[in-house]
């Protein structure tokens, strides 16, 4: 008898039917005329009875597979998320100071240099004779607050990465850049003035006295 028939009366996988029996090499298989595998007559109900205790067991190991694998994502999440909240946490109430030391608290690691960067360009905003040119003292103050923060942001988390708690000696470097290039015509080209701001300091681990 045909597999595919035993499978189409028996509403079973015809793929999952022949890979069970060529796997358990108990029975006899031959190839069809038309292709396809056939079977013995008289092992038809033992191969379906195997199949069927094979094809549950198999089917239950799939699902405790997949829940295994959506339990374990779900503990990775999980442990994502705690992270960041320690992280957030722990950058929230991280120490910053111009100084050397905190009243009440004693340094007792320090883990060097660390620097935090941040830029902004201001387009010059003069094209042709009746165009006016950007108000650049008013651009850099608007965005001088923000790139500022950023660097502040990014020396904190430096900070973090080396597993401290605090920050000393925190001052801020300027750049100005004006910068120009040669336009198609040969004449010059005036691209946007870029200033950066560098917040520079030394991660450190303190501990209250």
């Amino acid at each position: 008898m045909k597999t595919k028939d035993i499978a189409r009366q028996n509403q079973v996988s015809v793929t999952d039917l022949n890979d069970f029996l060529q796997n358990s090499g108990k029975y006899a298989l031959t190839n069809s005329l038309l292709g396809g595998l056939q079977v013995n007559d008289e092992d038809v109900d033992t191969i379906l009875v195997e199949f069927t205790t094979y094809d549950r067991r198999r089917k239950a190991e799939q699902i405790a597979a997949h829940q295994a694998a959506v339990e374990a994502e779900e503990r990775k999440q999980q442990r994502i998320r705690e992270e960041a909240l320690r992280k957030q946490k722990a950058l929230a109430e991280m120490l910053i100071t111009s100084g050397f030391n905190f009243d009440g608290y004693k340094v007792v690691k320090y883990s060097g240099y660390i620097s935090g960067d941040d830029a902004v360009q201001v387009a010059r905003g003069k094209e042709g004779i009746f165009a006016r040119a950007t108000d650049v003292g008013a651009a850099l103050m608007n965005n001088l607050t923000v790139i500022r923060r950023n660097a502040l942001a990014e020396l904190k988390e430096q900070a973090y990465d080396l597993g401290c708690n605090a920050i000393i000696g925190v001052d801020f470097d300027y750049l100005t850049l004006d910068p120009e290039t040669v336009n198609s015509n040969g004449g010059t080209l005036y691209m946007p003035y870029v200033f950066g701001v560098t917040a520079n300091g030394n991660a450190v681990i303190i501990e209250k006295e």
